[in-house]
């Protein structure tokens, strides 16, 4: 009897049953199959158990008698990468039957890190090389006397950062140097990633995998009950597969006269699945503009019809410019990169002060960096110089609740003068001024859990945000408005003028006018001979602001992480030096105790 003939015997299925399910997965990869195997078997479980039968899939791998090593996956993260790479990491563990378990920094006790055989940290940094939010304390407590011995403990470390900041994955850094001060074996060595991370990360995860497999090789069977990141009526869609959305409406929300380009933007998501919270982002795939293209394949002598590699698969230089790399903002490496090719003595000075060349990338477009000496570049040393080009993160300005199968945005125009010639900003640029309404736009949505409402409806809320940094509080008070929310709601809006750059004036005189909003505080810099910021109205409101903080008010800051965030930061100390009679450690004790709360919550860039 042949092998066939074997397996229809002793198949449950139909002879339509079994052609139709050797049909199905005679195109599944090795990877598919294993999911489709798993999602098979839960899918039983689930019926036989009388649940629904779309319930989260799981991948489950032989039973052991014996207590099975298990892989742990900790992740800090503040925009969701890291969130992302610890999910994808923990698939492909399963793939390779590794049972493998993820977690929050937040949500993780480190005391249990002795009781851990094999642990990864994947790891974001925030601002100038600080620990996410959610992560704050896990990081505290490795380095302090509480910490336990972790002879026993194998590790690694994937670091995600962005080397303009000098601060370059100093979060990664960090946990890497306290385990092994700890007592802690690397499994392998930690990689850095870029913002451009994905290839380094496979890369690195693979051969991570594959040195906790020769780990666990002495251990006959493996215990995998490993549940899927999301259930199965998740949306399909992501930042590796975006949806394809249509812009409903690009309206400048700036006055005639303002310094300002400030667009407001409707995006149409109906049939997409997606869903979004208050606080949330939307990531936005871009394209370059193709004249500024052009002007760069120009000043290094090439046509654009030259024919380069990306991702195995063989385009025009012009092409991959246009939609693969980063071409506006410079960055330190590509200074570096660039001052070598072409022997600029200027440059070559430059980037031997790490603080000057710094400020140079982080005020010069590429296109600019190629003036400072004419150079003929070949199509594949351009692509070298170049980062991939990442989506870009736009804080949400609508509650889904307001406005149903729609995602709103509040976009600043990056705009400048370089001598002759006008700058833009890639992204900010290519929604605001080279789409048409009707166009499509490449969107997924970035959850933010570290930016949230509270679940108390009653509770005071104090929004901090000028500029573009209103956005999130738009999506707030839009929410608390449909959730028939009791909570006092407190804004500090600030920018230039108030007649040319009061972003949704009207919707928030409206919402002043129906109680909504309790009261709003505005700061126009430029409407008086003293300059006026958010800042200096937390401080003039100092008693009140305190008397709020005492009923539990949560306090929100969005915008400028620069300048804005720490001098509105430097402000709330001083209130609570001042009005809570504490000195300057206990002030900032308090507030990190805010913090820690998730009363103190920031969504700063």
């Amino acid at each position: 009897m042949s092998s066939n003939e074997s397996l229809t015997v002793i198949s449950p299925l139909n002879d339509t049953q079994m052609q139709g399910l050797q049909q199905a997965a005679s195109g599944l990869s090795s990877q598919q199959s294993a999911w489709v195997s798993g999602y098979f078997w839960g899918l039983s479980q689930n019926q036989s158990n009388g649940a629904i039968p779309n319930a989260a899939p799981q991948i489950v791998a032989t039973a052991a008698t014996e207590t099975p090593k298990k892989l742990t996956i900790i992740y800090a993260s503040q925009t969701g990468n890291a969130k992302g790479l610890a999910g994808n990491l923990q698939e492909k563990a399963a793939v390779q039957g590794i049972s493998a378990e993820v977690v929050a920094a937040g949500d993780y006790k480190g005391k249990n890190l002795a009781k851990e055989t094999h642990v990864v940290f994947v790891a974001s940094t925030n601002g100038e090389g600080e620990a996410p939010d959610d992560a704050i304390d896990l990081h505290d407590f490795l380095q302090s006397k509480k910490a336990p011995k972790l002879a026993d403990l194998k590790y690694a470390v994937l670091a995600l950062g962005d080397s303009s900041y000098e601060f370059f994955c100093q979060t990664g850094k960090d946990f890497d140097a306290f385990l092994s001060q700890l007592g802690a074996t690397p499994i392998v060595e930690r990689v850095d990633c870029d913002v451009d991370y994905e290839e380094s990360a496979s890369q690195w995860i693979d051969l991570l995998l594959s040195k906790i497999k020769e780990s666990f090789a002495q251990q006959a069977t493996t215990t995998s009950v490993v549940t899927a990141a999301e259930t199965a009526t998740a949306s399909q869609y992501n930042k590796q597969n975006p949806f394809s959305a249509e812009l409903l409406t690009s309206q400048k929300i700036t006055g005639r006269d303002s310094s300002k380009d400030v667009h407001h933007i409707e995006i149409d998501l109906d049939e997409s699945g997606l869903t979004y919270q208050p606080g949330d982002a939307l990531g936005v795939w871009y394209e370059n503009d193709a004249q500024l293209v052009d002007g760069i394949l120009a000043k290094v002598g090439l046509s654009g019809d030259e024919s380069v590699d990306v991702d195995g698969e063989s385009t025009t230089i012009k092409q991959a410019l246009i939609s693969h790399y980063e071409i506006t903002a410079a960055n330190p490496q590509l200074v570096n990169k660039y001052a070598e090719l072409s022997g600029s003595k200027r440059l070559a000075k430059l980037v031997e002060d790490k603080d000057k060349l710094r400020e140079y990338a982080g005020n010069t477009q590429f296109i600019d960096l190629l003036a400072e000496k004419k150079t003929a570049l070949t199509a594949e040393q351009l692509q070298g110089l170049l980062r991939r080009l990442t989506p870009r993160l736009y804080s949400i300005a609508s509650s889904q609740a307001e406005v149903d199968e729609e995602v709103h945005l509040t976009v600043g125009v990056v705009e400048y003068q370089q001598g002759d010639e006008k700058r833009s900003g890639g992204a900010s640029s290519y929604l605001a001024k080279r789409l048409e309404e009707g166009d499509k736009v490449k969107v997924f949505v970035e959850p933010n859990n570290h930016f949230k409402l509270p679940e108390d409806d009653d509770a005071p809320v104090i929004m901090i945000g000028p500029g573009t940094g209103i956005a999130p509080f738009r999506s707030f008070v839009q929410e608390r408005d449909n959730r028939d929310a009791e909570g006092d709601n407190w804004l500090f809006f600030g920018d230039r003028s108030f007649t040319q750059d009061f972003l949704y004036q009207v919707e928030w005189q409206k919402y002043l006018k129906s109680g909504l909003v309790s009261r709003i505080d505005l700061a126009f810099s430029r409407d008086q001979k003293e300059k006026i910021y958010v800042q200096d109205r937390l401080l003039e409101q100092a008693e009140q602001v305190w008397d709020w903080i005492q009923s539990g008010a949560y306090i929100y800051v969005c915008g400028d992480a620069t300048h804005m965030a720490k001098d509105v930061n430097q402000a709330l100390l001083t209130i609570i030096e001042k009005q809570g009679g504490k000195n300057t450690e206990q002030a900032e004790q308090y507030l990190n105790e805010l913090r820690k709360a998730k009363r103190y919550q920031k969504d700063v860039y």
